[in-house]
């Protein structure tokens, strides 16, 4: 396997543990991603190949693949590796897992989206690669060209490589607009120039060089460039051609001739973009850059034949593929798919023309992405309204913790719902560059923004318009904006001509303080209204009281050596206040000292974002311009942690005092990123679930920031917590809970989650949150809401808001309401609102499902309508009904008395009947099926809706999927599953005995995680909290004996936590060993010999145990792993024993096949062959007398593999060979050991939130699979071998001992 080559070398010898360190992982937490948009600069920014798309922004380019379970298009990969603009993408035609891009800094670099890496750069190419192209006639060859030419061709590999000259694409008299080779002609190639003009190059051909150049229009020189150069696939010298103002045409290069000049419904339409359908000979797609309409057109005629408007903005670059396979079933909910906005347009009824199967791959101008499905006429995918460029700062809303706005060098100001992940409001936009954003204290619905040369101004996002604008600093750009958090009317605004305004809402100007340079940074105290500092060029950070008249400093702080940038006052410490520079640094100055009292130094570049956290006053956040973000503790001046997911320069950092463990960070890379630093404070965090005193949890910021001080909460949210719980009176533990796990826990489904255990308990509709709704909502309710919002849909009038996002149009609304009234079953109202929308086809066929007799009634309204229109459309319908008196007067009003006559005379021959339906007596009309039982239905569905939201890394939205159906146990396992403990412990207790198996085992692995805790051993403090969680699980003697037994402490530590586990003295605990040694009891021998002054004694007595029962035939997984994973807990320092050496390398074999066993138990597919594999070369490499050999592990594994294999989508996949009758026998028998799993649920991968994000980072390889790893890592002992997150949540819970096989214990909890 790949991972032994990374960690063979561990297995030769048994001194390893000299020098190994403690295995750790990150201790702040990507959540959430908020991905950038296509960016509008460059032409070809988007491409696709197989079942991968990818578009660029502007410094990063964004992958993604089909998920063939789900048939959906996930984010994959971003790569980053460009520091500038990229100019152009391109898939390598031979090879799907190769593309090449290029950037404004004359580099090119050929990408293995596989393998996520770069493989060749080519630096200094002599001018931009505005255009990039691999070329079809060599697989190894990328040819690219700047905008004045030459086309150049880089040889990647072979003894050719290097990079040479087309010998005759040069030396053109019109830039480059854009280039295509041809798909089928070797080295035949195609180039659109600025003049409209068109160059052919073909080997052994006459260059034809600036030909078929269109006429300008009438009276004028304009230039017409080229916007879009296709060959026709099919045809050897067909080529369809955009441009600006000529339109669409299709030339024939071979005769330099046009073929078709194909017509624009009007002048003002333009044609950015076009692309062939693959799947349909002669048709092809364009795409408006006005607006966003989609035309679809065959070469044999002129017009469009059919035309869709997407979105109100209009498109960038158009690719077209294949259409993925279809599922036989799909799991989206019936809501529309959440990445779509308003500006996304609905398909017009009654169009019903027949396309193609494919999907266009859209790009539009406002960044928007998206792939439509031709065919089905709908978006598969839409990522909207992401940021295009830079985005300098973020800031959440003050009374939501829910919206966050950001700021961006795009000229917007966009507000996001950080729960969803989607934009919910934009700016108008045209602003420039927007440096900094503030909102408006309060529940004002105002942001202020600071612009580059349109001074500052004030955005009402409900009303979507500017509402003031503020100019005394004239073109002057202005840095940083901050509304007042205590004072709604004051504004303070600094900028580069080195003042700092404060100002009113009403435009009165209270002050301007003068700087001697640029201001870059300003902050209002959160403690005192009337401070506010500020940051600037002459490296100095100055005070300012604003109550006075005087335009003076208070104090001028000096000590960087660099500009400062920006400066933030601590919310919890009076008078402290921090600045970060260009020279690197954190300095934080104690305005009362009036000094600096530390110096953060750590990042390699200028200091940019900066939040303090607002419950843990030493805590502070950095972000640098060296793609880094720091959490410090000033106290010391250490730093905790280093994360560096961004790919380029990170400038805004910003957390909301309701969830103070969340924070939002945003970067250069067009992104903005949510981290949890819940992971820094995990022993308060088990304080709270252990029940500790208040003294624990929260304490006031002057003992708190004492050197050594254990974390404690300090800030207003918890405060009010307390008050609130202690208000309540009694045992109000639920809601305690509940709230410190709304405050600790990350958006993404927790408040959902808790609002569904409201309802489960029992609580009062009326006390569910507002927007309870809006997510997964308890069956009781779901008919009750969703009929609600159909009604609504139906009536609400339509409004605009939101600046570029307008509300859905009548026609959606109706659509979108009938198609709920029909999932409830509710058909009559969707015949009706189906009658409405002008869709009578669909009405009718639905309508005999409420009654003949109500279909009878349609169909006469139809009937009625169409005669009224005067078509012969009216008569099927009345033939139907058999209204012949009334088809007869119709006939005669129109003139047609034969018809008349004829319809008059079948009718008395008794051939026009009334459609009657036969009822049998006694039979039960449809109402009576209501009856039916669907409860397996329905959990079957919740249950395939809970793995979509946990496959892609959302477990406590697959908890509330379950918790909706009142099944608490899957709802526990899925909480399990993502290693939510503190959240599982949270809700199982509130949920009490239908979650206890659950609750009771997350309570032993958060005690497992307290082991680990640097603070927990062996400190006073901490040291009896996982004492604490045991002993809230009943019957918990054999969880407390594990804790002492591996408990490192002094023997007073160590008598002292035996006393309060209540269990016997090292003496008595020798004699009771013995003892039971003596008598043949196993399991009390080992036990009791940990607990002794000698526990590897124990090691021995366990181990012979286990090789006993491995030699028979009918043993069990179960009857071994008891005793395996109690001796795993014996103390690392005695394990490690050169005496102990032949006892822990059986004790590690065993311990492994064990674990391989229970993976291949609890379905963790992923790392059984790494299980089997550590013990084969374990037992290869180890002097052991085991009875396991290599060729029977190797069989139980292959045998594993053979009959778990998954069954293939489709036919059309590659056939899997089946298993062989003796791999059927032996698996057969693994089954039989291995048993059921007693906890219901817990079967399969674990997956934790933010596995599924990837990042900017450097790649890490996993040891187990060779693979670059997607999400959190895990760092092994030896400090370099890492594995997943996931890979080691699930080894940990199957096998306790590192895969380094060092007998170091692994604890990822």
């Amino acid at each position: 396997m790949a991972w032994m080559t990374y960690i063979s070398s561990w297995f030769e010898q048994d001194d390893w543990y000299e020098g190994l360190q403690r295995a750790s992982m990150s201790r702040v937490r990507q959540v959430g991603l908020l991905a950038a948009g296509c960016q509008p600069w460059n032409k070809d920014v988007c491409a696709a190949s197989g079942d991968r798309f990818a578009y660029c922004a502007t410094l990063a380019i964004y992958v993604y693949q089909l998920d063939h379970r789900y048939n959906e298009f996930k984010l994959h990969a971003i790569m980053s590796e460009h520091k500038k603009t990229i100019t152009a993408l391109s898939w390598c035609p031979h090879n799907p897992d190769l593309f090449a891009s290029g950037s404004s800094d004359n580099l090119v670099i050929i990408w293995n989206v596989a393998e996520q890496k770069v493989i060749a750069k080519l630096n200094h190419t002599k001018g931009t690669p505005s255009s990039l192209s691999w070329c079809r006639s060599a697989g190894e060859a990328v040819a690219f060209a700047p905008r004045r030419g030459p086309l150049l061709v880089w040889t990647i590999a072979g003894p050719d490589r290097g990079v040479t000259v087309h010998p005759d694409a040069h030396s053109f008299l019109s830039d480059i607009c854009t280039f295509r080779w041809h798909p089928q002609r070797a080295g035949k190639v195609a180039f659109g120039h600025v003049d409209g003009s068109l160059s052919l190059f073909q080997p052994g051909n006459k260059s034809q060089r600036h030909v078929l150049r269109p006429d300008a229009p009438e009276g004028t020189d304009e230039e017409d460039p080229v916007t879009a150069l296709e060959w026709d696939p099919l045809s050897t010298d067909y080529l369809l051609v955009a441009s600006l103002h000529h339109g669409i045409r299709l030339v024939d290069a071979e005769s330099l001739c046009c073929i078709t000049a194909f017509s624009l419904p009007s002048a003002a339409a333009c044609v950015h973009c076009l692309a062939w359908v693959p799947s349909a000979p002669g048709m092809f797609v364009t795409g408006d850059s006005q607006v966003g309409v989609l035309r679809i057109w065959n070469v044999s005629r002129t017009t469009p034949i059919d035309n869709f408007k997407l979105k109100k903005t209009g498109f960038h670059c158009l690719h077209v593929l294949n259409s993925p396979p279809r599922k036989k079933f799909s799991i989206q909910p019936s809501t529309p798919n959440h990445y779509m906005s308003s500006t996304s347009e609905a398909l017009p009824p009654g169009q019903a023309s027949s396309l193609p199967p494919g999907h266009a791959l859209c790009c539009f101008l406002d960044g928007g992405v998206g792939l439509y499905d031709l065919g089905a006429r709908k978006w598969d995918f839409l990522r909207d309204m992401g940021h295009v460029e830079t985005i300098f700062d973020c800031k959440f809303k003050p009374n939501d913790p829910n919206l966050l706005a950001t700021a961006s060098f795009d000229g917007t100001v966009k507000v996001w719902d950080v729960d969803t992940l989607t934009a919910v409001y934009t700016s108008p936009g045209n602003e420039g560059v927007i440096y900094s954003l503030s909102w408006a204290p309060g529940d004002l619905d105002c942001i202020a923004g600071a612009t580059s040369q349109n001074g500052a101004f004030i955005w009402d996002i409900k009303k979507g318009r500017m509402v003031q604008r503020f100019t005394e600093h004239g073109n002057n750009g202005i840095f940083c904006v901050a509304w007042s958090h205590k004072d709604s009317k004051r504004i303070a605004t600094c900028s580069e001509d080195g003042l700092c305004i404060i100002r009113t809402l009403d435009g009165k100007v209270l002050h301007k303080y003068k700087h001697p340079a640029a201001v870059f940074g300003c902050d209002w105290s959160q403690n005192n209204k009337d401070l506010i500092a500020t940051g600037c060029e002459d490296r100095g950070v100055r005070v300012y009281y604003v109550a006075t008249s005087s335009d003076q400093p208070l104090k001028v702080f000096s000590g960087h050596t660099a500009k400062v940038f920006h400066v933030r006052w601590s919310p919890l410490r009076e008078g402290v206040l921090c600045s970060g520079s260009d020279d690197g640094s954190v300095r934080i100055w104690d305005y009362s000292q009036d000094a600096c009292v530390s110096v953060l130094s750590g990042h390699s570049g200028p200091v940019r974002g900066l939040v303090w956290n607002p419950e843990i006053p030493y805590l502070l956040v950095s972000g640098s311009w060296d793609y880094t973000v720091r959490v410090w503790d000033t106290r010391e001046g250490t730093c905790l942690d280093t994360v560096s997911d961004h790919g380029a320069d990170v400038y805004g950092l910003t957390c909301h005092p309701s969830r103070p463990f969340t924070m939002a960070s945003c970067s250069r890379d067009s992104t903005v990123r949510l981290w949890s630093l819940a992971p820094l404070i995990a022993p308060l965090q088990i304080s709270i679930l252990a029940d500790r005193p208040w003294k624990e949890i929260i304490g006031n910021t002057d003992d708190a920031v004492l050197p050594g001080a254990p974390p404690v909460l300090c800030g207003k949210v918890s405060r009010a917590i307390k008050q609130d719980t202690e208000e309540l009176g009694g045992h109000p533990r639920g809601k305690q809970l509940r709230w410190f796990s709304e405050c600790l826990s990350p958006p993404g489904g927790s408040d959902n989650l808790w609002a569904l255990v409201a309802v489960i308990k029992g609580q009062d509709d009326s006390l569910l949150p507002h927007n309870y709704g809006k997510g997964i909502m308890h069956r009781k309710h779901l008919l009750k809401f969703r009929t609600s919002e159909a009604q609504e849909l139906t009536t609400v009038k339509m409004s605009k808001f939101g600046g570029g996002i307008g509300a859905p149009t009548t026609e959606e609304r109706l659509k979108e309401a009938a198609e709920i009234h029909l999932r409830l079953g509710q058909l009559q109202r969707y015949c009706e609102l189906m009658v409405e929308l002008g869709e009578w086809d669909k009405a009718l066929s639905v309508a005999p499902g409420v009654s003949v007799t109500y279909w009878r009634k349609l169909t006469q309204r139809r009937a009625d309508q169409l005669m009224q229109e005067d078509t012969d459309a009216a008569i099927p319908y009345c033939m139907a009904v058999g209204d012949v008196r009334k088809l007869v007067r119709f006939f005669v009003a129109r003139g047609q008395l034969q018809e008349a006559l004829l319809v008059a005379q079948a009718a008395c021959e008794g051939n026009m009947q009334t459609c009657r339906a036969p009822t049998a007596p006694g039979a039960s009309g449809p109402e009576d099926a209501r009856g039916e039982d669907f409860t397996e239905l329905l959990h079957m569905a919740s249950a395939q809706l809970a793995e979509w939201h946990f496959q892609g890394g959302r477990a406590v939205r697959a908890a509330c999927c379950h918790l909706a159906v009142d099944n608490v146990e899957l709802a526990m396992a899925s909480l399990l599953r993502g290693n939510e403990l503190e959240l599982a412990v949270c809700v199982g207790t509130v949920l009490g005995e239908a979650a206890a198996p659950a609750t009771h085992y997350a309570l032993e692995l958060l005690a497992r995680k307290c082991m680990m805790i640097p603070m927990c051993f062996p400190s006073d403090e901490y040291r009896n909290l996982a004492a604490d969680l045991l002993l809230m699980i009943p019957d918990n003697e054999l969880q407390l004996v594990k804790l002492c037994a591996f408990y490192p402490g002094f023997e007073e530590e160590t008598k002292d936590l035996r006393e309060k586990c209540k269990l016997p003295t090292e003496e008595e605990c020798m004699q009771l060993a013995e003892t039971a040694h003596a008598g043949g009891h196993v399991f009390e021998a080992v036990k009791y010999y940990l607990l002794s002054q000698e526990p590897e004694k124990a090691l021995p007595v366990g181990i012979d145990f286990v090789k006993e029962h491995i030699r028979r035939a009918d043993w069990t997984l179960d009857a071994i792993h008891p005793v395996l994973d109690l001796l795993s807990y014996i103390r690392t320092e005695k394990l490690l024993l050169h005496t102990c050496t032949r006892a822990r390398n059986e004790l590690l074999i065993l311990s492994g096949y064990a674990g391989a066993l229970l993976a291949a138990r609890r379905q963790y597919t992923g790392i059984v062959p790494a299980l089997y594999e550590y013990t084969s070369q374990l037992l290869k490499r180890r002097e052991v007398s085991v009875p396991l050999t290599i060729r029977r592990l190797s069989e139980e594994l292959e045998a594993w593999r053979a009959c778990t294999q998954p069954v293939p989508p489709s036919s059309e996949d590659a056939p899997c060979t089946p298993a062989s009758e003796a791999q059927r026998r032996v698996h057969a028998a693994l089954l039989r050991r291995l048993g059921a799993e007693p906890l219901r649920g817990i079967v399969g991968p674990d997956y934790v939130t933010g596995a599924h994000l990837p990042s900017h980072s450097d790649a890490h390889i996993s040891c187990l699979t060779g693979l670059k790893i997607q999400g959190p890592v895990y760092f092994l002992e030896d400090g370099k071998s890492v594995i997943s997150l996931n890979d080691a949540l699930m080894w940990a819970k199957v096998n306790p001992f590192s895969p380094l096989g060092t007998g170091i214990r692994l604890n990822p909890f």
